[in-house]
């Protein structure tokens, strides 16, 4: 079974979905307020805090265009928004990452440079990889050489670029310790372009990885993008987190909240509880009452001397299922009785000669 241990939880195929709250830059550049974020993932249910670290000088040029709705986040050039949105240093994360650790709950960054993924390296227990990074061949190489685990986020991708990104990171054996996490790299995604049976096509197209979904549409109360990820077989689950829906800019007009947080953890309770822990079909001890009493016996119609051959004539299926199973109706004809029995006698296996 595929298995990658994230932060201290081991994640599999039957285990609760690893939830992130990926709290990104909504926290404004504040320390006071980025903890409080970390506080509120923490009390919705959410596994880890997530953050971004970058420089805007170091990840876009200052003739990149906008990717995003300008309608909800009106800056036109992602090096003018990010460099809003750069102010934390190392010391700044290291200050996060504690505070995580106080809560109890797993810091997580996505570096957007060589140094970043430097420091980040004793504060996090694996690495995070935008998609936008997927073809970014040097930070794949130089996050690999930490050989920590990794969830790489699929967004734009073609399955080649995803092939290629797995080789670049196998090269110091990071091996099946990658989550691809399913994504729509639109800010925000309409529901009629998340694709979320793509989550099915990567469990065929990559057998020996986990997947995981990173989510962009609007949410509704019940984060059912995420629900239905979790149905379709995402094991780690990521959406934009904030404190509040209702600012304007950024990533908070497609962001979760706590509220809906907690929400989506009781409804994912249920669900979990559904999908049960087995995938293979059998009968389960609940049903074995069922299987006894709901099931046919072979049952005689009408009267029988010894040593009468059996034929259709005398039978007929009825419950409970205590005797012969109706299963082994051709073995039973042309046999012949051991004993008298009468009209409604449960055939047993003792009751005839073979």
């Amino acid at each position: 079974m595929n298995e990658v241990l994230l932060g201290k939880r081991k994640i599999n195929p039957f285990t609760k979905p690893y939830i992130i709250a990926e709290i990104g830059v909504n926290h404004g550049g504040s320390i006071p307020l980025a903890k409080k974020m970390i506080n509120l993932a923490k009390r919705g249910g959410a596994d880890a805090a997530k953050f971004q670290s970058y420089k805007a000088k170091t990840l876009a040029s200052k003739n990149s265009p906008a990717y995003w709705d300008t309608k909800k986040e009106n800056t036109k050039s992602q090096f003018e928004l990010f460099k809003k949105f750069d102010s934390f240093s190392e010391k700044d994360y290291k200050k996060l990452a504690s505070h995580c650790k106080k809560v109890g709950i797993d810091f997580i960054s996505t570096p957007f440079d060589h140094e970043a993924v430097d420091y980040l390296d004793p504060l996090v227990p694996f690495f995070k990889i935008s998609s936008s990074d997927i073809t970014n061949i040097p930070l794949l190489r130089k996050i690999s050489t930490k050989k920590k685990p990794i969830i790489l986020s699929t967004g734009a991708s073609s399955i080649y670029e995803i092939k290629n990104a797995l080789k670049v990171l196998k090269t110091n054996k990071i091996k099946n310790n990658v989550v691809l996490m399913h994504c729509i790299l639109n800010y925000p995604t309409k529901n009629e372009n998340a694709n979320l049976r793509m989550i099915k096509g990567l469990k065929k197209d990559f057998p020996n990885n986990l997947i995981g979904y990173s989510d962009h549409t609007s949410p509704d109360s019940n984060l059912s993008s995420l629900l239905a990820a979790f149905i379709l077989g995402a094991v780690v689950l990521e959406k934009h987190f904030t404190y509040n829906k209702s600012l304007h800019g950024n990533d908070h007009y497609h962001s979760m909240d706590y509220k809906n947080l907690i929400n989506f953890k009781g409804n994912l309770e249920k669900i979990f509880s559904l999908l049960g822990k087995n995938d293979i079909k059998k009968p389960i001890t609940s049903e074995n009452i069922s299987r006894k009493n709901a099931r046919r016996s072979i049952v005689l119609k009408q009267n029988i001397d010894i040593g009468e051959k059996i034929s259709e004539n005398h039978l007929i299926c009825k419950r409970p299922g205590h005797g012969i199973s109706p299963i082994h109706w051709n073995e039973v004809l042309g046999q012949f009785s051991n004993k008298k029995m009468e009209i409604d006698h449960i055939l047993r296996w003792s009751d005839i000669k073979k």
